[in-house]
């Protein structure tokens, strides 16, 4: 029997999953361990690196839709077959983060919805709630299966038009939501949304200046600003074809995707 803590995901994935193994399942220090989620339609395998003798330490795959799918723990050793040594179930879910990614995604060109971000502000939120928030909704974002026709603007907004309005970006800058800025940077209409001034006459430019984000207004106006610190970016994905094998360095484990 294995321990799974915990025992569900965010279908983003990319939080950590730790693996207790039972008394016999000890063994030497010649033995790898994967995981090997299987789900209605793709598959996971996921290296582990130890802990201790007794403990894994994995990180969980991005999945594509709510479900529960077994977690086999298998054990190779060279010149030996692998072996399922403990199986048990695990659960993908949609928490608020992602809901918090695909409403934000939805209101892109919405002012109403964007007018209630506005509001949401006045309540700041302490620093390690914002750093925790940034993360967790920028992973998300990276994580949906945007519209190819999506952008940072709303569908219907053409760049020419100089109406004052809220956008996503000022929403980003307002909170001080470095992640989340420069995802949204890279987007269709990021840097167009830079010079848009809303019903104050601030740009997420002005904003960032206003609100004294150093780090922000620099991820915003200069040439080389490279990508914030993150979980996410210390993670490496290659495509090719059905599969994807992502590097996640901060723990040195590797996941494969595949269609099941």
């Amino acid at each position: 029997v294995m321990k799974l803590n915990p025992q569900q995901a965010p279908l983003y994935g990319d939080s950590v999953i730790t693996v207790q193994l039972s008394e016999e399942d000890k063994v030497e220090d010649d033995v790898v361990f994967y995981l090997v989620f299987t789900g209605s339609t793709v598959q996971h395998c996921t290296s582990t690196r130890k802990i201790n003798p007794g403990s894994l330490e994995t990180i969980s795959p991005g999945h594509d839709c709510c479900e529960t799918v077994k977690v086999a723990l298998c054990a190779s050793r060279e010149g030996h077959p692998v072996l399922v040594v403990a199986e048990e179930s695990f659960q993908f879910v949609q928490d608020e983060a992602y809901d918090a990614a695909q409403f934000l995604a939805t209101c892109a060109g919405n002012q109403q919805a964007l007018n209630f971000t506005r509001f949401l502000d006045r309540s700041r939120p302490p620093a390690a709630d914002v750093d925790f928030l940034d993360e967790k909704v920028a992973l998300a974002f990276r994580h949906l299966k945007l519209p190819a026709e999506w952008n940072v603007l709303g569908a219907e907004q053409s760049l020419t038009e100089n109406i004052p309005r809220e956008t996503l970006m000022h929403f980003a800058v307002r909170l001080g939501l470095l992640r989340l800025t420069w995802f949204l940077l890279q987007q269709p209409g990021g840097r167009g949304a830079l010079s848009i001034h809303n019903n104050e006459g601030a740009t997420p430019v002005s904003l960032a200046l206003e609100r004294g984000y150093q780090k922000l207004h620099q991820l915003l106006t200069e040439e080389g600003a490279r990508e914030p610190e993150s979980w996410s970016s210390l993670s490496h994905t290659v495509h090719s074809g059905d599969y994807s094998v992502k590097h996640h360095r901060g723990l040195g484990v590797y996941l494969l995707t595949a269609e099941a």
